[in-house]
Protein backbone atom coordinates (compact mmCIF):
# COMPACT_ATOMS: atom_id res chain seq x y z
CA UNK A 1 0.00 0.00 0.00
CA UNK A 2 1.02 3.16 -1.11
CA UNK A 3 1.60 5.62 2.38
CA UNK A 4 0.81 8.97 0.26
CA UNK A 5 -0.72 9.35 -2.74
CA UNK A 6 -0.80 12.97 -4.17
CA UNK A 7 -3.60 14.44 -6.06
CA UNK A 8 -2.12 17.61 -7.93
CA UNK A 9 1.57 17.84 -9.51
CA UNK A 10 1.95 22.06 -9.31
CA UNK A 11 4.53 23.43 -6.85
CA UNK A 12 2.13 22.39 -3.73
CA UNK A 13 2.03 18.38 -4.33
CA UNK A 14 5.45 18.65 -6.17
CA UNK A 15 6.72 19.90 -2.61
CA UNK A 16 5.02 17.60 -0.24
CA UNK A 17 6.20 14.73 -2.44
CA UNK A 18 9.98 15.67 -2.44
CA UNK A 19 9.30 16.23 1.06
CA UNK A 20 7.78 12.80 1.99
CA UNK A 21 10.16 10.82 -0.24
CA UNK A 22 13.11 12.24 0.94
CA UNK A 23 11.66 10.86 4.35
CA UNK A 24 11.13 7.67 3.31
CA UNK A 25 7.91 7.16 2.81
CA UNK A 26 5.97 5.52 -0.21
CA UNK A 27 4.70 8.36 -2.49
CA UNK A 28 2.50 9.18 -5.44
CA UNK A 29 1.53 11.95 -7.72
CA UNK A 30 -0.95 11.61 -10.29
CA UNK A 31 -2.39 14.33 -12.43
CA UNK A 32 -4.81 14.89 -14.83
CA UNK A 33 -2.95 16.95 -17.35
CA UNK A 34 -1.46 14.54 -19.99
CA UNK A 35 1.85 16.41 -19.13
CA UNK A 36 3.93 19.51 -17.63
CA UNK A 37 3.13 22.52 -18.91
CA UNK A 38 5.35 25.37 -19.67
CA UNK A 39 3.65 28.80 -18.40
CA UNK A 40 5.20 31.21 -16.25
CA UNK A 41 1.95 31.68 -14.36
CA UNK A 42 3.13 32.57 -10.65
CA UNK A 43 6.53 33.96 -10.89
CA UNK A 44 8.19 34.80 -7.42
CA UNK A 45 9.45 32.99 -4.51
CA UNK A 46 9.75 34.10 -1.23
CA UNK A 47 12.15 33.61 1.01
CA UNK A 48 10.16 31.14 3.63
CA UNK A 49 9.56 28.81 0.66
CA UNK A 50 13.49 29.31 -0.90
CA UNK A 51 14.27 27.93 3.03
CA UNK A 52 12.34 24.94 2.21
CA UNK A 53 13.64 23.97 -0.88
CA UNK A 54 16.81 24.53 0.56
CA UNK A 55 16.03 21.62 2.89
CA UNK A 56 14.89 19.52 -0.26
CA UNK A 57 17.84 20.38 -2.48
CA UNK A 58 16.45 22.18 -5.33
CA UNK A 59 17.33 26.16 -4.25
CA UNK A 60 20.44 25.94 -5.76
CA UNK A 61 19.05 24.84 -9.09
CA UNK A 62 16.34 27.63 -9.11
CA UNK A 63 18.81 30.52 -7.92
CA UNK A 64 20.98 30.09 -10.62
CA UNK A 65 18.12 29.73 -12.84
CA UNK A 66 16.24 32.83 -11.23
CA UNK A 67 16.49 36.58 -10.31
CA UNK A 68 16.67 38.36 -7.17
CA UNK A 69 17.09 41.93 -8.63
CA UNK A 70 13.51 43.36 -9.53
CA UNK A 71 13.40 47.25 -10.45
CA UNK A 72 10.15 47.90 -11.58
CA UNK A 73 10.37 50.68 -14.40
CA UNK A 74 7.08 52.68 -14.07
CA UNK A 75 5.26 54.80 -17.41
CA UNK A 76 1.61 56.72 -16.73
CA UNK A 77 -0.22 57.73 -20.29
CA UNK A 78 2.85 56.68 -22.09
CA UNK A 79 5.59 58.83 -20.46
CA UNK A 80 8.60 57.05 -18.35
CA UNK A 81 7.99 58.58 -14.40
CA UNK A 82 10.37 56.26 -12.53
CA UNK A 83 12.49 53.08 -11.99
CA UNK A 84 11.93 51.51 -8.25
CA UNK A 85 14.15 48.83 -7.27
CA UNK A 86 12.35 46.24 -5.13
CA UNK A 87 13.45 45.58 -1.35
CA UNK A 88 13.74 41.81 -0.79
CA UNK A 89 11.76 40.71 -3.47
CA UNK A 90 12.72 37.27 -3.19
CA UNK A 91 13.13 35.22 -6.53
CA UNK A 92 11.78 35.41 -10.00
CA UNK A 93 11.46 32.37 -11.98
CA UNK A 94 8.43 31.32 -13.71
CA UNK A 95 6.01 28.44 -12.21
CA UNK A 96 6.98 25.87 -14.97
CA UNK A 97 10.99 25.67 -13.74
CA UNK A 98 9.99 25.53 -10.44
CA UNK A 99 7.67 22.45 -10.93
CA UNK A 100 10.82 21.81 -13.45
CA UNK A 101 13.09 21.35 -10.60
CA UNK A 102 11.36 19.70 -8.20
CA UNK A 103 10.08 16.90 -10.71
CA UNK A 104 13.71 16.46 -11.55
CA UNK A 105 14.57 15.96 -7.38
CA UNK A 106 11.38 13.55 -7.42
CA UNK A 107 12.68 11.27 -9.90
CA UNK A 108 15.63 11.20 -7.80
CA UNK A 109 14.01 9.65 -5.22
CA UNK A 110 12.49 7.39 -7.39
CA UNK A 111 9.10 9.17 -7.91
CA UNK A 112 7.40 9.69 -11.17
CA UNK A 113 4.40 12.03 -11.97
CA UNK A 114 1.97 9.66 -13.35
CA UNK A 115 -0.09 11.94 -15.93
CA UNK A 116 -3.48 11.82 -17.69
CA UNK A 117 -4.84 10.16 -14.11
CA UNK A 118 -8.46 11.86 -13.01
CA UNK A 119 -9.86 11.34 -9.52
CA UNK A 120 -12.96 10.45 -9.99
CA UNK A 121 -13.90 8.82 -6.30
CA UNK A 122 -12.70 8.48 -2.95
CA UNK A 123 -13.70 6.24 -0.14
CA UNK A 124 -11.90 5.82 3.32
CA UNK A 125 -12.00 3.65 6.20
CA UNK A 126 -9.92 3.36 9.59
CA UNK A 127 -7.03 1.36 7.52
CA UNK A 128 -6.34 3.70 4.80
CA UNK A 129 -8.13 5.84 1.06
CA UNK A 130 -9.15 4.02 -1.62
CA UNK A 131 -8.92 6.42 -4.51
CA UNK A 132 -10.85 5.39 -8.36
CA UNK A 133 -9.59 6.52 -11.34
CA UNK A 134 -11.72 7.94 -14.36
CA UNK A 135 -10.61 4.68 -15.97
CA UNK A 136 -11.48 2.11 -13.47
CA UNK A 137 -8.46 1.74 -11.68
CA UNK A 138 -7.85 1.97 -7.59
CA UNK A 139 -5.17 2.71 -5.37
CA UNK A 140 -4.79 2.21 -2.18
CA UNK A 141 -3.12 4.53 0.21
CA UNK A 142 -2.92 5.05 4.01
CA UNK A 143 -3.26 8.67 2.94
CA UNK A 144 -4.24 10.98 0.54
CA UNK A 145 -3.79 14.96 -0.30
CA UNK A 146 -5.43 16.56 -2.87
CA UNK A 147 -2.91 19.49 -3.97
CA UNK A 148 -5.09 19.83 -7.65
CA UNK A 149 -5.78 23.36 -7.25
CA UNK A 150 -8.90 25.88 -7.34
CA UNK A 151 -11.28 23.85 -8.94
CA UNK A 152 -10.15 20.59 -7.01
CA UNK A 153 -11.58 17.38 -7.97
CA UNK A 154 -10.79 16.39 -4.03
CA UNK A 155 -12.78 19.00 -2.34
CA UNK A 156 -15.66 18.17 -4.60
CA UNK A 157 -15.77 14.71 -4.06
CA UNK A 158 -15.07 14.98 -0.26
CA UNK A 159 -18.42 17.79 -0.24
CA UNK A 160 -16.20 20.15 1.31
CA UNK A 161 -17.64 23.76 0.73
CA UNK A 162 -15.23 26.16 -0.46
CA UNK A 163 -16.24 29.82 1.19
CA UNK A 164 -16.30 33.12 -0.43
CA UNK A 165 -16.61 34.73 -4.15
CA UNK A 166 -16.04 34.42 -7.68
CA UNK A 167 -16.07 37.52 -10.17
CA UNK A 168 -17.99 36.86 -13.13
CA UNK A 169 -16.19 39.42 -15.03
CA UNK A 170 -11.83 38.65 -16.25
CA UNK A 171 -10.20 41.19 -13.67
CA UNK A 172 -6.69 41.04 -15.81
CA UNK A 173 -5.88 39.02 -19.30
CA UNK A 174 -2.28 37.21 -18.75
CA UNK A 175 -0.07 35.30 -20.92
CA UNK A 176 3.59 34.75 -22.44
CA UNK A 177 5.27 36.56 -25.20
CA UNK A 178 8.33 37.53 -26.61
CA UNK A 179 8.67 41.26 -27.35
CA UNK A 180 12.21 42.04 -29.64
CA UNK A 181 13.47 45.51 -28.35
CA UNK A 182 12.31 45.61 -24.64
CA UNK A 183 14.70 46.42 -22.09
CA UNK A 184 14.99 42.81 -20.24
CA UNK A 185 16.48 44.57 -16.94
CA UNK A 186 13.11 46.19 -15.74
CA UNK A 187 9.44 45.20 -15.22
CA UNK A 188 7.34 47.50 -17.20
CA UNK A 189 4.44 48.98 -15.93
CA UNK A 190 2.47 51.27 -17.72
CA UNK A 191 -0.55 53.24 -16.47
CA UNK A 192 -2.83 55.73 -17.73
CA UNK A 193 -5.22 58.32 -16.53
CA UNK A 194 -8.48 56.12 -17.64
CA UNK A 195 -7.55 53.66 -15.01
CA UNK A 196 -6.03 50.83 -17.01
CA UNK A 197 -2.71 49.37 -17.37
CA UNK A 198 -0.64 46.89 -18.83
CA UNK A 199 2.52 45.45 -17.56
CA UNK A 200 5.47 43.11 -19.19
CA UNK A 201 8.10 41.68 -16.83
CA UNK A 202 11.03 39.77 -18.29
CA UNK A 203 10.94 36.39 -16.98
CA UNK A 204 14.65 34.47 -15.49
CA UNK A 205 16.34 32.07 -18.28
CA UNK A 206 13.97 32.79 -21.47
CA UNK A 207 13.39 35.22 -24.04
CA UNK A 208 9.94 35.65 -23.16
CA UNK A 209 7.77 38.37 -21.00
CA UNK A 210 4.93 37.70 -18.93
CA UNK A 211 1.98 39.82 -19.64
CA UNK A 212 -0.67 41.22 -17.08
CA UNK A 213 -3.19 43.98 -18.76
CA UNK A 214 -6.83 45.32 -17.96
CA UNK A 215 -9.08 42.91 -19.94
CA UNK A 216 -9.84 44.25 -23.68
CA UNK A 217 -13.43 45.66 -24.50
CA UNK A 218 -15.78 45.46 -27.56
CA UNK A 219 -18.52 48.42 -28.63
CA UNK A 220 -20.55 47.23 -25.89
CA UNK A 221 -17.84 47.82 -23.15
CA UNK A 222 -18.08 43.45 -22.79
CA UNK A 223 -14.84 41.86 -22.36
CA UNK A 224 -12.87 40.01 -24.92
CA UNK A 225 -11.49 37.00 -25.25
CA UNK A 226 -7.82 37.11 -24.47
CA UNK A 227 -5.51 36.57 -27.91
CA UNK A 228 -1.83 37.70 -29.03
CA UNK A 229 -3.49 40.37 -31.52
CA UNK A 230 -5.46 41.89 -28.04
CA UNK A 231 -2.30 41.76 -25.97
CA UNK A 232 -0.64 43.79 -28.99
CA UNK A 233 -3.66 46.18 -29.10
CA UNK A 234 -3.26 46.69 -25.24
CA UNK A 235 0.29 47.44 -25.52
CA UNK A 236 0.07 49.73 -28.30
CA UNK A 237 -2.93 51.55 -26.69
CA UNK A 238 -0.69 51.76 -23.23
CA UNK A 239 2.87 51.94 -24.06
CA UNK A 240 3.07 53.90 -27.40
CA UNK A 241 6.18 51.87 -28.35
CA UNK A 242 5.79 52.13 -32.04
CA UNK A 243 8.32 48.94 -33.65
CA UNK A 244 7.91 46.80 -30.69
CA UNK A 245 5.99 43.82 -31.88
CA UNK A 246 4.24 40.73 -29.36
CA UNK A 247 4.86 37.30 -30.78
CA UNK A 248 5.25 33.24 -29.97
CA UNK A 249 2.30 33.89 -27.38
CA UNK A 250 3.00 30.56 -25.55
CA UNK A 251 0.39 30.87 -22.70
CA UNK A 252 -3.11 33.20 -23.13
CA UNK A 253 -5.41 33.32 -20.39
CA UNK A 254 -8.07 35.41 -18.39
CA UNK A 255 -7.62 35.71 -14.57
CA UNK A 256 -10.54 36.58 -12.14
CA UNK A 257 -11.06 37.21 -8.83
CA UNK A 258 -11.39 34.62 -6.22
CA UNK A 259 -11.48 35.02 -2.77
CA UNK A 260 -12.63 31.73 -0.94
CA UNK A 261 -11.30 29.34 1.78
CA UNK A 262 -12.05 25.65 1.92
CA UNK A 263 -14.20 25.31 5.27
CA UNK A 264 -12.42 22.59 6.58
CA UNK A 265 -8.44 21.05 5.59
CA UNK A 266 -9.19 17.05 6.96
CA UNK A 267 -11.93 14.37 6.08
CA UNK A 268 -10.65 11.62 7.63
CA UNK A 269 -7.87 10.39 6.05
CA UNK A 270 -7.62 13.41 2.92
CA UNK A 271 -6.13 16.77 3.41
CA UNK A 272 -6.25 19.73 1.24
CA UNK A 273 -3.12 22.16 0.45
CA UNK A 274 -2.49 24.70 -1.38
CA UNK A 275 -4.82 26.30 -3.95
CA UNK A 276 -7.20 23.21 -3.11
CA UNK A 277 -7.73 24.81 -0.15
CA UNK A 278 -7.45 28.83 -0.67
CA UNK A 279 -7.72 31.04 -3.52
CA UNK A 280 -7.30 34.60 -3.23
CA UNK A 281 -5.93 37.85 -5.65
CA UNK A 282 -2.66 37.60 -6.91
CA UNK A 283 -1.68 40.98 -4.85
CA UNK A 284 2.14 40.24 -2.88
CA UNK A 285 2.78 37.52 -4.61
CA UNK A 286 1.88 35.19 -2.03
CA UNK A 287 -0.37 32.57 -3.31
CA UNK A 288 2.27 29.81 -4.91
CA UNK A 289 4.36 30.64 -1.50
CA UNK A 290 1.77 30.05 0.69
CA UNK A 291 0.85 26.35 -0.64
CA UNK A 292 4.79 26.00 -0.22
CA UNK A 293 4.09 26.51 3.49
CA UNK A 294 1.08 24.36 3.34
CA UNK A 295 3.04 21.35 1.78
CA UNK A 296 6.14 21.50 4.47
CA UNK A 297 3.24 22.14 7.22
CA UNK A 298 1.50 19.04 5.83
CA UNK A 299 4.59 16.64 5.14
CA UNK A 300 5.54 17.57 9.09
CA UNK A 301 2.12 16.09 9.85
CA UNK A 302 2.11 12.96 7.44
CA UNK A 303 5.63 11.82 8.80
CA UNK A 304 4.63 12.03 12.15
CA UNK A 305 1.62 10.42 11.66
CA UNK A 306 3.40 7.42 8.99
CA UNK A 307 6.37 6.99 12.10
CA UNK A 308 4.08 7.17 15.01
CA UNK A 309 0.92 6.40 16.93
CA UNK A 310 -0.63 9.02 14.72
CA UNK A 311 -4.15 9.56 15.99
CA UNK A 312 -6.58 12.71 15.33
CA UNK A 313 -4.53 14.59 17.64
CA UNK A 314 -1.32 14.46 15.22
CA UNK A 315 -3.79 14.95 11.77
CA UNK A 316 -5.67 17.87 12.68
CA UNK A 317 -2.52 20.02 13.99
CA UNK A 318 -2.29 20.86 9.72
CA UNK A 319 -5.26 22.12 9.88
CA UNK A 320 -4.70 23.82 13.15
CA UNK A 321 -1.86 25.51 11.63
CA UNK A 322 -2.64 26.36 8.80
CA UNK A 323 -6.44 27.16 8.03
CA UNK A 324 -5.97 30.16 10.20
CA UNK A 325 -3.15 31.48 7.41
CA UNK A 326 -5.18 30.72 4.69
CA UNK A 327 -7.73 32.82 6.34
CA UNK A 328 -5.14 35.81 6.72
CA UNK A 329 -3.58 35.57 3.34
CA UNK A 330 -6.79 35.92 1.96
CA UNK A 331 -7.83 38.37 4.39
CA UNK A 332 -4.44 40.40 3.11
CA UNK A 333 -4.50 39.76 -0.89
CA UNK A 334 -7.91 41.40 -0.93
CA UNK A 335 -6.85 44.18 0.85
CA UNK A 336 -3.62 44.44 -1.14
CA UNK A 337 -5.78 44.18 -4.54
CA UNK A 338 -8.38 47.07 -3.62
CA UNK A 339 -5.46 49.29 -2.81
CA UNK A 340 -4.03 48.63 -6.35
CA UNK A 341 -7.25 49.07 -7.60
CA UNK A 342 -7.92 52.40 -5.88
CA UNK A 343 -4.18 53.28 -7.00
CA UNK A 344 -4.95 52.41 -10.50
CA UNK A 345 -8.00 54.37 -10.77
CA UNK A 346 -6.71 57.62 -9.78
CA UNK A 347 -5.11 59.85 -12.00
CA UNK A 348 -1.64 60.88 -11.17
CA UNK A 349 -1.61 57.94 -8.79
CA UNK A 350 -0.99 54.70 -11.22
CA UNK A 351 2.76 55.30 -10.96
CA UNK A 352 2.49 53.62 -7.22
CA UNK A 353 0.33 51.09 -8.46
CA UNK A 354 1.45 47.37 -9.07
CA UNK A 355 0.45 43.87 -8.34
CA UNK A 356 3.82 43.71 -6.11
Amino acid sequence: MTDVLIAGSGPTGLTLACDLAQRGAAVRVIDRRSGPHRESRCKGLRPSSLEVFERLGVAGSLTADGDERVVLRKYFDGAHVKDTPVVDAGLLIGQWQIEGALRERLAGLGVQVEYGCRLAGITQDAAGVRAELADGAVIAARYLAGCDGGHSTTRMLLGIPFEGSTQEEPAMVVGDVRAEGLSRDFWHQWFTSDGTGIMLCPMPGTDSFQVQASPEQDDRGEPLEPSLEGFQRLFERHARMPGIRLTDATWVSAWRVNVRVAARLREGRVFLAGDAAHVHPIAGGLGMNTGIDDAAALGRTLAAALTGPGGDLVLDAYQAERLPVAAEVVADTARRYERVLAAVRTPGRGTEAGLE
